[in-house]
C-alpha cells in the first residue's frame, strides 16, 4: 500500500480507520490511526469537516447538497494545509490514505461517513485549550464525547496539547 494521498475506491475504503483533523492538527493524531489501519490491513479515510456549510438535503446517489456557505473562500488554502500535513505526518507509514471533505456538524458528519464505509475505528484529536475552545465546546459538546453517545463503533481519543496534570481540576 501507498502512503501517498490517493483517490481510494469507494470498494476499497470498507472497513477503513477515519480520522478527523482540522488545519494544524499535532500529526499524533493521524499517526496513531494509521497504525490501527495498518494492523487492520485498512485504508485510512482523512477526514475534515467544513462547519460553516450544513447538510441540505442528500440525493439518492448519496451527493450531499449544501447550504449556508459562509467561507466558501479560502477553503481551498484550508484543504491545501490538511493535506500538506497529513502528506508529512504519514509519509512512509505504508498506509494508503484518501481525504474526504465532510460538512455540518463535525461529530454527525464522522459518524455519517463512518457508516457509509463500514468503518473499523474513528480516532480523533482532543480539544485544545482555551477560551475559544471552551466556549464553542459549552454549546456543542466534545466530538469525541458526541460520538461515542451516538454510535457503536469504537472511538479512539488521541491526547494533544497540554495536559492538565491529576491534581488540577478540568478547565472549563
Amino acid at each position: 500500500m501507498s502512503d501517498a494521498a490517493s483517490d481510494v475506491p469507494a470498494a476499497g475504503l470498507s472497513g477503513a480507520v477515519i480520522v478527523g483533523v482540522v488545519p494544524g492538527e499535532p500529526p499524533r493524531v493521524a499517526q496513531e490511526a494509521a497504525r490501527f489501519a495498518k494492523a487492520f490491513g485498512v485504508p485510512v479515510i482523512v477526514a475534515n469537516v467544513d462547519v460553516t456549510r450544513f447538510v441540505a438535503y442528500e440525493d439518492p446517489d448519496g451527493s450531499v447538497q449544501t447550504a449556508i456557505d459562509l467561507a466558501a473562500l479560502g477553503r481551498e488554502e484550508e484543504v491545501a494545509q490538511v493535506t500538506a500535513e497529513t502528506t508529512a505526518a504519514l509519509e512512509g507509514c505504508g498506509v494508503a490514505w484518501t481525504l474526504r471533505q465532510l460538512v455540518g456538524d463535525p461529530a454527525l458528519a464522522l459518524k455519517g461517513l463512518a457508516e457509509q464505509v463500514n468503518a473499523r475505528l474513528i480516532v480523533v484529536g482532543t480539544r485544545k485549550r482555551g477560551f475559544g475552545e471552551s466556549v464553542r465546546e459549552f454549546f456543542t459538546g466534545s466530538v469525541a464525547a458526541r460520538l461515542a453517545h451516538r454510535q457503536t463503533l469504537p472511538v479512539l481519543v488521541v491526547p494533544i496539547g497540554e495536559l492538565v496534570a491529576d491534581d488540577q481540576d478540568f478547565p472549563s
